[in-house]
């Protein structure tokens, strides 16, 4: 089943058949796009979802029809506020789950900024990498208590990814210049590394991470580019793909969302865990030049740099897990 999907293949697609009642997923960024996909597709199969918003107002109206969809599947959807860009935030809510008490199956870091400009988050972090990496990594860690055995996380990538390695000397753009594919790029390979990293800590407890890219998307995440930015990459890139990968067209959200319900859901634990995923498949390591969409670079599954970026990532959030 695990290899019968694609780029085509619908949240729905890879859900066919799967009865999640009794499941419980956390899903980051709920009010829009993917993440809003996302929780409706696991609900309406019957998982209780917590999603997390900065705006609970625009969560809930965006929710509407999800929750009728999950109603009808025998699921459920609840937000809690929670914003990445601020980790007293991020504690609080990762405080108020703790106190609940009730385990996850399911944490999708799905969240995130791309392409902004130059800024800061609430605790003075580069706002991609502190908003993608660091206000994900201190909410996973806080949650893994309540992980049980069998749980996974999903962690939202990017083909961005190969604009840029980490910076661990210079994450805050101190000494480097700052542009702003460049810092989504290190965000993007940080949230590959941290699911490296996490995967190797706690597979022997049965708790298995994972990456994905959803591929290309017309959502809110892109309201920092200019469209005709956006329309003369996608020139470059078909006009100079490599031979044999397919022209860029763009997914809907369902499409865009599939991946990472196929990661967490469908693929087999074992296939996935510690590896970066794209097109409802486990991607392969690549060398190909920016103009390919396809592959993983190898220094965003590289484990020493993984282990490495855990401890930046420690030392930067101020605390240890």
């Amino acid at each position: 089943m695990s290899g019968s999907f694609g780029p085509q293949s619908t949240t729905d697609d890879v859900l066919q058949g799967f009865d999640l009642k009794g499941a419980r997923v956390l899903v980051t960024g709920v009010s829009a796009g993917l993440g809003l996909e996302t929780a409706r597709a696991l609900a309406a199969h019957g998982a209780a979802v917590i999603g997390t918003a900065r705006d609970l107002g625009k969560a809930g109206r965006a929710l509407a029809g999800a929750r009728a969809d999950a109603d009808a599947g025998g699921g459920s959807i609840d937000v809690i506020e929670l914003d990445l860009a601020d980790l007293k935030s991020v504690r609080a809510g990762a405080d108020r789950l703790l106190a609940d008490g009730r385990p996850f199956d399911l944490i999708i870091a799905n969240a995130g900024v791309m392409a902004t400009p130059f800024g800061k988050t609430a605790d003075g972090f580069e706002t991609q990498f502190g908003t993608n990496h660091l206000g994900h990594f201190v909410l996973v860690n806080r949650l893994r208590p309540l992980l049980r055995s069998g749980s996974r996380v999903v962690m939202l990538s990017s083909s961005g990814h190969r604009y840029s390695d980490v910076n661990l000397e210079d994450p805050g753009f101190e000494r480097t210049e700052y542009t702003p594919m460049g810092a989504y790029g290190r965000s993007k390979t940080a949230n590959i590394l941290f699911a490296v990293e996490f995967d190797r800590r706690y597979r022997d407890r049965g708790v298995r991470a994972t990456a994905v890219h959803p591929g290309g998307i017309q959502t809110e995440l892109t309201r920092h580019i200019d469209p005709e930015v956006i329309r003369q990459t996608i020139e470059r890139l078909n006009a100079n793909r490599p031979q044999g990968e397919a022209e860029f067209a763009w997914k809907t959200i369902p499409q865009g969302a599939a991946t990472s319900v196929w990661a967490a859901v469908t693929a087999p634990a074992d296939l996935v865990g510690g590896l970066y995923c794209e097109d409802c498949h486990v991607a392969a390591l690549t060398t190909a030049d920016e103009n390919s969409r396809e592959g993983v670079r190898a220094y965003a599954l590289d484990p020493e740099r993984a282990r490495a970026l855990w401890a930046k990532s420690e030392e930067m959030a101020g605390e240890r897990f």
